[in-house]
């Protein structure tokens, strides 16, 4: 049985084992831990005020990930959403209970509209957030906030609140 839990210290190496071969071997997107120092301090850098950063667990094992940004104004940026190869899809419904997790912390805290980046590699990601209402959008439309990666090529936009724009 899967469990979904905030991050803590013991899952730090496993959250690290689950995220750099999933970005590096399957994607090949040329990136380090030490090109991510989120990676090295989850909570000084995700748990600031409505931001949260939770693990997927099966038995003892990180197979899944997820972060919630906190960037002011009532948003909140998407992050670090991963999950082992061994865990997707529907069948295992790891990756819906990590966004139905997020989404549920960020309308808990007032976030009102959650924005991502992603890569144009990462096509099931696309149908997967769309599919999860979410909207993509012109990187002009980006809050002024939020924090383009580098690899990022397609923004999204989920209303948490039917008052979100």
């Amino acid at each position: 049985m899967i469990q979904i839990v905030p991050f803590d210290s013991r899952h730090a190496a496993g959250v690290v084992s689950l995220i750099l071969p999933i970005q590096q071997s399957e994607f090949g997107i040329p990136i380090t831990l030490d090109d991510q120092p989120d990676l090295r301090d989850v909570p000084g850098f995700y748990r600031r005020a409505a931001g949260n950063f939770w693990v997927a667990l099966d038995g003892e094992a990180v197979v899944g990930s997820i972060a919630l940004l906190d960037i002011g104004n009532h948003q909140g940026a998407l992050r670090k959403m991963f999950v082992a190869a061994s865990h997707r899809g529907r069948e295992h419904g790891v990756a819906k209970q990590l966004l139905d997790t997020l989404i549920q912390g960020a309308r808990t805290h007032g976030v009102q509209e959650i924005f991502l980046g992603t890569t144009a590699k990462f096509l099931a990601a696309h149908r997967f957030y769309e599919k999860s209402g979410f909207r993509e959008i012109d990187r002009m439309a980006l809050p002024q906030g939020f924090p383009v990666m580098a690899v990022d090529t397609r923004f999204y936009c989920l209303a948490t609140t039917q008052n979100a724009a």
